[in-house]
């Protein structure tokens, strides 16, 4: 059951919630071991939030996914748990992170209780609104990396977020494009939304956010103001890493027909994991 529980938790898509350390790193406080305690303890909050929104959606979409070629061995499709155990521990979890949310303050856990209400209204209704339903997804990358800048009471970029909230975008427009593909002519059934879209549609997307993500990073690392309030002018060195990255990600989505997970995809490709790894430590080395 333990190996089962853990399954549930998709501990794998943890590393999305990596986010909410860009306010520690991009405010150049990552030295800081008290700013560090706290952006800890916001991460492990958001671990415990989204594990519970897995729990939620795969109660939600059971049927569905008992008919999906990849999500019927999810444990509770594949009937490895039951839904009310399942039922408890999203409930735990969900206490436990606003809880934790709460004892580091009261801003962070207002953002947290937006990023969960979001997540509910995602699973139940914004998933099934074209558009609509990937603007969510980013919007919760955004509540993400705005928690970590509000946990340690810094100021966070608005080209940042919007950085964010374009590249979360890029990512889910990718996904989408992925399932569509992946499914073939089942892909409503198991995603009713993906009856709205077209591999068209999401390339003329997909086309309109990179560019857009690509042009508010540049405007973020050439900006007078986050210079002086960083204290350097050498964050454009970082630029190259931010275009490979998004080119290698275009690559593998429509030559290796690949995208189904980012988070998946990121730790299985070895350049494109390389280059998120070179671009950090240039930000560290840089801040």
């Amino acid at each position: 059951m333990l190996k089962s529980i853990f399954k549930l938790l998709r501990p794998q898509q943890w590393l999305k919630n990596g986010v909410v350390l860009a306010g520690l790193i991009f405010a150049g406080q990552g030295t800081n071991p008290a700013y560090q305690n706290i952006s800890l303890l916001t991460l492990v909050a958001f671990c415990m939030l989204s594990s519970a929104v897995y729990s939620l959606n795969d109660i939600i979409d059971i049927d569905r996914d008992r008919q999906h070629p990849l999500k019927k061995t999810r444990p509770l499709a594949a009937g490895d748990l039951s839904i009310m155990t399942a039922s408890i521990i999203g409930l735990v979890l969900t206490v436990g992170g606003l809880l934790l949310s709460f004892y580091v303050g009261m801003g962070l856990f207002y953002v947290t209780l937006a990023y969960l209400v979001l997540n509910i209204l995602y699973t139940f209704w914004l998933k099934n609104i074209v558009i609509i339903d990937v603007m969510s997804i980013a919007a919760g990358f955004v509540l993400r990396a705005l928690a970590g800048a509000v946990a340690i009471n810094v100021e966070f970029s608005n080209w940042l977020l919007i950085t964010t909230f374009v590249l979360a975008l890029f990512l889910g427009l990718g996904k989408r494009r992925h399932e569509l593909l992946f499914l073939e002519k089942d892909a409503s059934s198991h995603r009713k939304i993906l009856d709205k879209y077209s591999p068209y549609l999401l390339d003329q997307l997909i086309g309109v956010v990179t560019a857009s993500t690509v042009v508010t990073y540049l405007f973020y690392t050439l900006s007078a103001e986050i210079q002086n309030k960083l204290h350097t002018e050498y964050l454009y060195v970082t630029i190259p890493f931010v275009i490979y990255g998004i080119f290698r990600y275009l690559y593998l989505v429509h030559k290796e027909d690949k995208g189904g997970s980012p988070t998946t995809l990121l730790l299985a490709d070895r350049p494109l994991l390389a280059d998120v790894i070179l671009w950090l430590v240039s930000i560290i080395i840089i801040l």
